[in-house]
């Protein structure tokens, strides 16, 4: 039998969900479909920016977050070297505090609103091919079930968000339309008995003619803290490749001192993990019959752990460019998208480079302080939009940005 959905989307993370979820609060039917489990951890800096906070709060999702006992972070601090700059979050916007849950709670939060909005989701699925019209426009996709049966599913549009290896993207010949330079290798792990109640964000020059070192520590779910320690791939390759306990610590120490000095008398809950770096880069994000979102479309470097806010924002867009119905429409959300982003991936692509002296990264976070308010400012517009015809809206998007 032939499935027939408004809208199947490849991915059931935040990008994913969340687009399922507004879709859905719009009478339509839609499908995601999986690799993963319900719940399932992955990489992430977990952080929301305030963008991030004001969409979960306007979308009835951050209750949630707090309920699982997330804290509240309501001051953040910045370290170039010994320089110490400490920022409370002010109240704005119906924001007065900044969360960074962990990702099984999250994501489950975010399945949970698509489904009690009507959207159907499916795990243990995986992509096999789109189907196409004879004219070569997407109308469906194919899928492998968990008992390894292949199953058509018609669509009027076919979503990636399935990740930066996007199978999606790949099936549609989604091309790149602009890549960065510079990558971070990135190790973390969780840690308990550090008892940090806001974020702490360290930076360090080379040492030796080598790239510089960043490092941070988030409070998270269940009395743990992610710490994580970062630096060019090429420097991550080299201090990691035999032992990444040591090279962590060894990171750690050089970059944070006070911070390691805490971790060594903390317990962590499970092996360090670590990421060696993707360059960032903007996939084209629509076609006949498709589209992406997330990290399939658009990926930064996670230096300035921006991921989930862009998935968040960009899935907003991509919804109500899906529910106009039009080719036009997802080329505004492309465009929109763009005119939104240029500017944060340019920043963190030369944070990414870790060439920097202290300086010169301060002044690159003012920047990118900035660039994320006027984010927010065009964030809370888009609460006015359903009044408006597209035309006024992409113009007050792009003078907010």
């Amino acid at each position: 039998m032939l499935m027939r959905y408004d809208a199947v989307i490849v991915g059931a993370r935040v990008a994913g969900a969340s687009t399922a979820m507004l879709l859905a609060r719009q009478g339509m039917r839609v499908l995601m479909v999986e690799r993963s489990r319900y719940g399932s951890d992955t990489l992430s800096t977990l952080a929301l920016m305030r963008g991030a906070v004001l969409q979960l709060n306007r979308w009835g999702v951050l209750d949630g977050v707090r309920a699982a006992g997330t804290p509240a972070i309501r001051s953040t601090s910045f370290y170039y070297g010994d320089e110490a700059i400490d920022l409370k979050i002010k109240p704005r916007d119906g924001v007065d505090a900044l969360y960074s849950p962990r990702r099984t709670v999250l994501d489950a939060l975010v399945v949970d609103a698509a489904v009690a909005a009507g959207a159907d989701v499916c795990y243990g699925v995986r992509l096999v091919d789109v189907m196409r019209t004879a004219e070569g426009r997407v109308c469906g996709a194919v899928v492998e079930d968990p008992e390894k049966r292949m199953v058509n599913i018609a669509a009027g549009i076919v979503i990636g968000a399935d990740g930066a290896r996007s199978t999606v993207a790949e099936l549609v010949g989604a091309g790149m339309i602009r890549t960065g330079r510079h990558a971070s290798g990135v190790v973390y792990g969780f840690w308990s008995g550090l008892d940090l109640v806001d974020t702490h964000w360290h930076f360090a020059s080379g040492r030796g003619g080598r790239g510089g070192l960043g490092a941070g520590a988030i409070p998270t779910n269940d009395g743990q803290t992610l710490v994580f320690v970062s630096t060019a791939s090429a420097r991550f390759q080299e201090e990691i490749r035999s032992d990444i306990d040591a090279g962590y610590q060894r990171m750690l120490e050089e970059c944070a001192p006070e911070l390691a000095a805490r971790v060594a008398g903390a317990e962590r809950s499970r092996s360090l993990r670590g990421f060696a770096g993707r360059v960032g880069f903007f996939r084209a994000c629509h076609g006949p019959g498709w589209a992406l979102v997330g990290d399939a479309g658009y990926f930064k470097d996670p230096i300035t752990a921006h991921g989930i806010t862009d998935a968040l924002r960009d899935a907003e867009l991509l919804a109500r460019a899906v529910v106009r119905g039009s080719d036009e429409a997802l080329a505004d959300y492309q465009a929109v998208r763009d005119e939104l982003s240029l500017s944060l991936f340019r920043i963190t692509d030369e944070i990414a480079s870790y060439e920097w002296d202290l300086d010169t990264v301060k002044k690159l976070h003012v920047q990118l302080s900035s660039e994320m308010n006027r984010e927010v400012e065009a964030l809370v517009h888009l609460v006015r939009l359903d009044r408006e015809p597209w035309a006024t809206q992409r113009a007050g998007l792009k003078a907010s940005a």
